[in-house]
């Protein structure tokens, strides 16, 4: 009789493209997940996406210049990042920009309410 030992999933390299993380697993499997799991990936230029670095003895990988960090457990798993909710959230591409999301500048653009007592 043979028993069935459950290794922890660690990463050895990551690729992400335009529709999709890719991590390679030291036990030889390959996971992939949709971009759109990670907002911030999602957002970020090719060059910001191709810097990253494992962490936790590959239990994760973390992107630096966006600061988003993903878990194979949270790959295998199924577990997106949320967004943020609320207009006072800048998008990575206007933050790069320096200029404030369409909703923001499109509130701005209203006139002024009047109050009613």
């Amino acid at each position: 009789m043979s028993t069935a030992v459950l290794a922890e999933a660690t990463i050895r390299r990551v690729e992400v493209t335009d529709e999709t993380i890719t991590a390679h697993l030291a036990d030889g499997r390959v996971i992939s997940v949709p971009l759109a799991w990670s907002w911030r990936l999602s957002e970020a230029t090719p060059a910001q996406r191709a810097h990253w670095e494992l962490i936790g003895d590959g239990h994760g990988v973390h992107w630096p210049d966006v600061d988003e960090d993903i878990s194979a457990e949270g790959m295998l798993n199924g577990v997106p990042a949320p967004r943020p909710r609320g207009t006072q959230h800048l998008t990575m591409r206007s933050a790069n920009k320096r200029r404030k999301p369409a909703t923001v500048r499109a509130l701005a653009k209203r006139s002024p309410r009047k109050r009613t007592s």
